[in-house]
Parts: structure tokens; C-alpha cells; sequence
């Protein structure tokens, strides 16, 4: 199968779900560990398209780091909040599975079977 990438967290069981779900249909994906290998500017925004979501879309509200930056104003334009995400990887909604010019979040894990 051709190539597929995934942002992963192995401390999330949606993300560890995601990932065996795509085992078990026979991809295995690169898989970025982006807490730790955090994507570039471009590659966020690159996946953003893909996803086809806007930038607020694609943050976790719940993280403590979403409320001590202030991110609930409706005033930051996606580059703050992308300048939120890169600074604070965490932020960023977890798993993103992508493939070609396609991407989906894996919320719920099956969401990544409209890539297969």
C-alpha cells in the first residue's frame, strides 16, 4: 500500500487505536512522534489543508495550555494559533493520519478507513 504517515502519541488510546486499526488493514505507516519531532510551519499548515479544517479546529481545548495562552478568543487568526501549536505541540489533536493529499483525524479511530 502506498504511503501513509501518522502523528501519533503513544500515550492516547485513540491514537494506539488508530494505529492498529491501519495495522490490521495492512498499512504501516511512518509514524512521527510529534511531541517529540514537532511539524514546521508549513507542515502544519500543510496539514491543516488536508484536513481541510480550519486551525481552531484542530486544537485541543481541553489542555491547560489552551487556557493559560488564552486560545478561546475568537480574535487570534489561525497563525497565532499555529504559533500556539508550535510552540506547544500538545495542543495539536492527535492522531492525524495522512495519505496523498488526503488527511483525517482519527476521532474515532474508523475515520481512517476513508483513506484505505
Amino acid at each position: 500500500m502506498s504511503h501513509f504517515t501518522i502523528y501519533h502519541n503513544p500515550r492516547c488510546s485513540k491514537s494506539r487505536q488508530t494505529l492498529a486499526l491501519l495495522e490490521e488493514n495492512g498499512v504501516e505507516p511512518e509514524i512521527v512522534l510529534y511531541l517529540q519531532d514537532s511539524p514546521s510551519r508549513d507542515e502544519l499548515k500543510s496539514i491543516i489543508g488536508k484536513l481541510g479544517i480550519t486551525a481552531r479546529e484542530l486544537l485541543r481545548k481541553g489542555e491547560d495550555a489552551y487556557k493559560e495562552l488564552g486560545l478561546k478568543d475568537s480574535s487570534l487568526d489561525d497563525e497565532a494559533l499555529i504559533d500556539a501549536m508550535l510552540t506547544q505541540p500538545k495542543l495539536i489533536e492527535r492522531p492525524i493520519v495522512i495519505h496523498a493529499d488526503k488527511a483525517v483525524l482519527g476521532r474515532p479511530p474508523e475515520n481512517v478507513l476513508e483513506l484505505l
